[in-house]
C-alpha cells in the first residue's frame, strides 16, 4: 500500500523489508491481508509487553485526558512518580529524562566531561569499546567503536579512544589518570550480542579505583528487563555503575530515554548546563510507570524468568542436534545465536514462515521476544526455528 510511497517521500537510510503491518497484538504483528507474523524484534528490544498491550493504553489514555504537553518548567504526576521508580529499583540517586538512547548518551557524555574537569582541567579522557555501538549523533557516534560507521562523519566526530571488548591488557593502555569515563554496554547487542566477562569487569573496577573515573553503562537495548533483571549490571554483585542510559523500551513504545546518576553526581549540573524540550513527555513517561510498574511485579517476573528459562533449555538442545549453531550467547529475552554465514539465510527463511528475526554482526541471528512471551509463542518459533534448521542441514548435505 505505501511501499513505492515510502521509497519517494522518505529519505533513504533504512534497508526496508517489504512487508506493511496494519496493526499488532501481543507477540504478534498482521499484515493488511491479516497475514500474521510472529514478531522476534519487538521493535528491537522496544515492545517489551508486545503489541496493544491494554495497561499501556489505558495509562496513555489517562494521561492524553489531563494534557500532552507541558514544559520542563513545571513538575508533572507522571515525571515524578517514573523518576521515583526508576530510583527506587536501581543505584541511581536521581533521573534526567530525554527523547532517546542517543540523546541520554550525550547528556551522560556532558556530564562526565563536567565531574572530570571538577577534578583536573585535563580530566577529560573519554573511553568506550570497539563493536559496541552508542547512537549515531556526533557525541554518541564518537562512542560507537564501529569505524565503517563512523568514517563518514569522522572530522566532525569528538576524540575518543576504544579498547578491544573484553580485553584487559587493550584496556589497561589507555586509561589513565585523565580518563574521565569508560563508556560501555554489559552486552553489545549491535556487536553481536556479547556478554561482558566478570574478569574484565573486575580488572575495569580496579583500574576506576586507581584512576578515579567514571562507568558509564549503555543499558538502551539491555536494560529493563530484557536480560530477566531489571537492568543488566544487576547480574553482577560487586558491580556499580556511576551512570547508566536507558531509552528503548522505558516509554512503552513512545519516545523516551533517561540518565540515571549515583548521589555522587546529582549536583554537578546546574540550572541551565543541560535541558530538553520533549524529554520527560508526560505521555511517555505515564506509560513508563505502568510499564515499570509491570517489570517489578514479583508474579510478573517469576513467569517470565520461568519461560526465558525454557526458551534457552530447549535452543540448547537444538544446538546439540544442529552444528550450524556454533553458540548461544546472551541472557534472557536477548539472545544470540551464532550460526556463521547462515544468519541471513536464516532471516530470509524465517520471513517466509512469517517469523521475524534479526541479525546483527554478520554471523548472529538476535532474539528480542517480549518479555511477556507464552509459553505457545515460544513453541511456534523453536517449530518454525528447527523447521529452518533442518532444511539447511539437508541442502549442505547435497551440497557436500
Amino acid at each position: 500500500m505505501f511501499y513505492e510511497e515510502d521509497k519517494k517521500y522518505i529519505l533513504n537510510t533504512y534497508k526496508r523489508i517489504p512487508i506493511e503491518f496494519a496493526y499488532g497484538d501481543g507477540g504478534y504483528l498482521f499484515t493488511y491481508s491479516d497475514e500474521k507474523y510472529l514478531d522476534f524484534f519487538s521493535g528491537i528490544a522496544v515492545n517489551q509487553l508486545g503489541h496493544n498491550n491494554e495497561g499501556i493504553k489505558n495509562a496513555i489514555k489517562e494521561q492524553l485526558n489531563k494534557y500532552l504537553h507541558l514544559s520542563n518548567y513545571f513538575i508533572q504526576e507522571p515525571v515524578v512518580k517514573l523518576a521515583k521508580l526508576l530510583v527506587e529499583n536501581s543505584f541511581a540517586s536521581k533521573v534526567f529524562f530525554t527523547n532517546s538512547g542517543a540523546e541520554s548518551n550525550e547528556g551522560a557524555l556532558k556530564l562526565a566531561v563536567k565531574w572530570g574537569r571538577n577534578i583536573n582541567i585535563n580530566k577529560t579522557s573519554i573511553v568506550s569499546a570497539l563493536n559496541g555501538f552508542h547512537g549515531r549523533t556526533t557525541g554518541s557516534l564518537a562512542l560507537t567503536g564501529q569505524p565503517e560507521k563512523q568514517k563518514p562523519f569522522q572530522s566532525i566526530l569528538p576524540k575518543v579512544n576504544h579498547f578491544i571488548y573484553n580485553d584487559i591488557d587493550s584496556l589497561r593502555e589507555i586509561v589513565n589518570e585523565n580518563t574521565c569515563c569508560v563508556f560501555l554496554e554489559t552486552i553489545q547487542g549491535e556487536g553481536g550480542v556479547v556478554d561482558i566477562s566478570e574478569e574484565f569487569l573486575n580488572a575495569l573496577i580496579d583500574l576506576k579505583n586507581r584512576y578515579n573515573f567514571l562507568i558509564i553503562v549503555d543499558d538502551i537495548q539491555a536494560g529493563l528487563f530484557r536480560t530477566t533483571e531489571l537492568f543488566s549490571y544487576m547480574k553482577y554483585k560487586n558491580f556499580i555503575p556511576d551512570i547508566l542510559t536507558t531509552a528503548k523500551a522505558i516509554g512503552g513504545g513512545l519516545p523516551l530515554g533517561a540518565i540515571l546518576v549515583s548521589e555522587k553526581l546529582e549536583n554537578v549540573f546546574v540550572p541551565g548546563d543541560h535541558g530538553t524540550t520533549f524529554g520527560g513527555n508526560p505521555v511517555a513517561c505515564a506509560a513508563g510507570v505502568y510499564l515499570l510498574q509491570t517489570l517489578t511485579n514479583e508474579d510478573f517476573i517469576d513467569k517470565s524468568k520461568s519461560i526465558a528459562k525454557y526458551l534457552y533449555k530447549n535452543l540448547l538442545k537444538l544446538k546439540e542436534k544442529y552444528p550450524i549453531i556454533k553458540g548461544i550467547k546472551g541472557r534472557g529475552y536477548m539472545l544470540g545465536l551464532e550460526v556463521g554465514n547462515f544468519a541471513n539465510t536464516i532471516k530470509d527463511m524465517a520471513l517466509e514462515r512469517k517469523m521475524l528475526l534479526n541479525v546483527t554482526n554478520n554471523t548472529v541471528v538476535r532474539l528480542l521476544p517480549r518479555v511477556n512471551s507464552t509459553k505457545e509463542e515460544i513453541d511456534e518459533f523453536l517449530s518454525k526455528f528447527e523447521d529452518i534448521l533442518n532444511k539447511i542441514s539437508y541442502l549442505k548435505t547435497i551440497e557436500e
